[in-house]
Parts: C-alpha cells; structure tokens; sequence
C-alpha cells in the first residue's frame, strides 16, 4: 500500500513514512493510492465482534508490513483499553429510525481519541524501532489538542506542542489541555482564530529547514492514521443496524471535513451507506460549497460549538481531489487560489460532490432548541455540536436508519449546555478535580516566527 499527495508531486510514501510525515512535501495531504474493498461476507463477518477485532478487521490492508499482524493487534488494545465503554463505541436510538453514536467515551470525552490514542500507539512503536525523536506540532479548535496531549503525553520519543485560538475554546476544553504536569507538553494559545492556528501548522511544514531542524509530525486531521481510526466505527455503527443486508445513513458535525471523509472512505470500502450528511453551525462553509459550488471564505464567528468555527476545511482537499479524478495539478490550482480567498470547483467535479455528500446548517438558537428538545422529550443531553448534527439529521430521516456522530461529552461544554437543558452536565469523576489543577500555558501571537522561536526554544535536544 503506497500513499500519494493531493498535489501530485510529492513521492509516494509507505504508511509508516505517510504517518510520521503527516503533510506532504508539496502543501498536500497523503491518501492511499487505492482504497481497499471488502466483500459482503467480510462485512457481515464483523457482526458481534468487539470494537478491537473490527479495528483490525478495517485498518489491516492499508498499513502494508509497518506492523506485523500481532504488533498492530497489541497497538488497537492498547489504544482503546482506556475507553470507559465496554462497546468503545455505542449506539442509543432517540427516535424513530434515529441513532446516536456515542464517540465521546474515550480518556478526553470526544471523538478525536479513536484515532489519536491509536496514533500515540502507532508513532512511539515506530520510533522505539528507529531510534528518533519528533516534534509533533497541532492545530485545534477545542478537541484535537486534549486528544493529542493525552496520547502523547511523557513519551520519550516527543515532544508535543498544541496551538489554539485563545479565548475561542471551552474552559474544559482549555483545562484538558493546559493542566498536563509531563515536560514533553506544550501549549501554546495563539491570538486568533483556528484557522490562523491551522495556517501556522502548514507554514511551518512549508518551511523545510525548520522541519528538518526540530523533526516536525502532524496529528491534526491531516494526517492519514487519523482518519484511518475513524473509519472503523462507521462499520461497527452500520452492521449493528443490519449492514450488509441494510443501507445506513450518516450525519457528521464537522468543521475540518475529517471525519465525514472517513464515512466516505468507508462507503469506499463497500460499506452501503445511502447518505453521508455534512452538518455546520453558522460557519456554514462547507455547506455553502455543497448548495453553490463556489468555495468562499468569510469571517470566522464564535458559537457554542466552537470546534466547528472553522473557514479552510484541511481535509475538504482530499475530497476534491477525488472530485478531480484525482489530478493533483488541479487541486494545487484550487488551493493557491484559496489564498486569495475562494475558488469555483468545476462544474463535473462539483457534480461528483453533490451525488456524494448532503449538507444542512443549525443556527445558535437551532441548536439551543435541539439540546433542550431532546432532553426534555428523549432524555438525552446532548453536546452543541451533537446537537447541530441532530437538528441537521431531521430533515434527512426516513426509513434508512440514520445514525448522528455523537462527538463529544456535554460535560466538555458545561455553559451551553446549561444554558440551553437547565441540566449541569458533570465531569466523570476521574476528571473532576479538572477545575482545581494549575495550568500551564504560553500565550503568543499570530506571527509565525514566534511560534517557531517557541519551539525551537522548547523542545528536547
């Protein structure tokens, strides 16, 4: 299995080189040369089946020989021994034909830790091999940051750095991050918004020398192992509502457009999935480019569900580039134009997206409504972003089954959601002594030289 850039001119890299080298050489994004199918047999094989044996089930083909069969099954049982439910993954049905996917069980309450404990696994067995040392450097808008730290977090072989917009994360959000006492974590809050955090990231694997001097990896959504992680609860979720023999639909709150392109890659893989829905709150980008065609950044505006305040959807390019045939010189064309603020996708291009993905948008009070509404009348209390989802997925029901990503814990956003249910969402009592732990945190501005100096400065030689 070889992994080539969106961009068409970096070299193709095996999956273990494709995962510590997180963004490619030429600004793109790896993808697998082919994606793997599954036949109807191995799909309903995976029926009862723990989460961990799916995990292997789906993962194994694309990570070619950079782990033996053994080794990888020891990485996916060491990466989830630490979820607080037994099923990893559950569903809970709220209405009729409707379904959550609980993803918020893992050790940061949000789905982000599928991949990222799985990630942390993966990178420090790679590196115990290879004698090396990285620097993994983030974005996040709120739950990436606390799902990386926690992977990553006293490895020998990393040092960690996580950039966010200062002021535009939770306080629990802030607290996951800044609390961790181990000296390989850093935390670094930008002035800015995500995306300026995001820009920062791609300039400094941009900046060759700087990459070569501090050994730079990704783990934002970028990075293929991540969105190979994800892939694997859109199986468990379908064949537990009847798939192969059943269609099932998904509806995603996304900003970064990473975990519904696992859902894509899945329905790649054979899995019969009718409808793959993109849900946005007011920073509705990627459902306006699904309505119009014409990918236009606008301003960034703060909501409740801060993870999805988001303008340059990193992983919207791996669509595109299927969406292209997969020529890499014309999405390089389209993300040069992104620069200036905006590009038309060609009008068979854009055709391949709308027959792919569904889109809808939750305004504020929208998703207030939802969280209140479905306490009130189902019992569920839901996170804001979960509760984009859900409002966006009722106007997609019908007699296929649809499931909505649950993608975070409500603990993890206390104010909105209290705001909104009356309820107080409380902390699992492994984190609530959260609010009383010291913080550690560096504040820095949105220049690029800083955060380079802060790095430099900082990591282990």
């Amino acid at each position: 299995m070889r992994y080539i850039s969106t961009r068409g001119t970096a070299p193709s890299l095996s999956f273990e080189e494709a995962m510590l080298t997180g963004l490619a050489r030429d600004g793109g994004l790896y993808l697998p040369e082919d994606v793997p199918v599954l036949t109807h047999a191995q799909i309903g094989a995976m029926a009862g089946k723990p989460y961990e044996e799916v995990a292997y089930d789906v993962m194994r083909p694309f990570i070619g020989d950079t782990f033996t069969d053994d080794e990888f099954r020891r990485l996916i049982q060491e990466a989830y021994a630490g979820f607080g439910h037994a099923a990893r993954a559950p569903l809970v049905q709220i209405d009729s034909n409707h379904f959550l996917l609980e993803l918020f069980h893992g050790p940061t309450l949000a789905f982000k830790d599928f991949a990222m404990q799985l990630i942390g696994q993966m990178f420090q067995a790679a590196l115990t091999r290879s004698g090396e040392r990285v620097t993994i450097v983030g974005a996040t808008s709120g739950d990436t940051g606390s799902a990386a730290i926690e992977a990553f977090r006293g490895l020998r072989s990393v040092d960690v750095f996580i950039l966010y917009p200062h002021g535009r994360v939770s306080e629990v959000q802030r607290r996951q991050m800044t609390t961790p006492t181990e000296a390989n974590v850093h935390t670094l809050a930008v002035d800015g918004d995500f995306d300026d955090c995001q820009a920062a990231v791609k300039d400094m694997f941009n900046d060759f020398a700087f990459r070569e001097e501090v050994k730079l990896a990704g783990v934002n959504s970028i990075n293929w192992g991540r969105v190979l992680a994800q892939v694997v609860y859109y199986f468990t979720a379908a064949v537990s509502l009847g798939a192969p023999h059943r269609k099932v639909s998904f509806t995603v709150p996304t900003g970064n457009f990473g975990d519904i392109f696992a859902g894509y890659i899945a329905r790649k893989m054979g899995l019969p999935i009718a409808d793959l829905v993109v849900a946005t709150n007011r920073n509705d980008i990627l459902h306006r480019t699904l309505e119009t065609g014409a990918y236009t950044k606008e301003g960034v505006e703060p909501t409740i569900s801060p993870s999805m305040d988001i303008q340059i959807s990193s992983n919207f390019e791996r669509a595109l580039f299927d969406a292209y045939g997969r020529d890499g010189a014309a999405v390089a064309a389209q993300m040069e134009d992104l620069g200036q603020g905006g590009f038309q996708i060609s009008q068979g291009a854009y055709q391949m997206l709308r027959d792919t993905f569904k889109s809808g948008r939750a305004t504020e009070d929208e998703t207030m409504v939802a969280i209140k509404t479905y306490h009130r009348h189902h019992g569920e209390l839901l996170c804001p972003h979960t509760a984009v989802g859900v409002h966006v997925a009722k106007a997609h029901l019908g007699t296929t089954p649809m499931v909505t990503l649950a993608t975070a814990h409500p603990a993890k956003f206390p104010a909105a959601v209290k705001a909104a249910s009356g309820v107080a969402a409380p902390l699992p009592p492994r984190m609530a002594d959260l609010y009383d732990r010291p913080e550690r945190v560096t504040r820095v501005g949105n220049n690029l030289a800083a955060i380079q100096a802060v790095i430099r400065e900082r990591i282990t030689h």
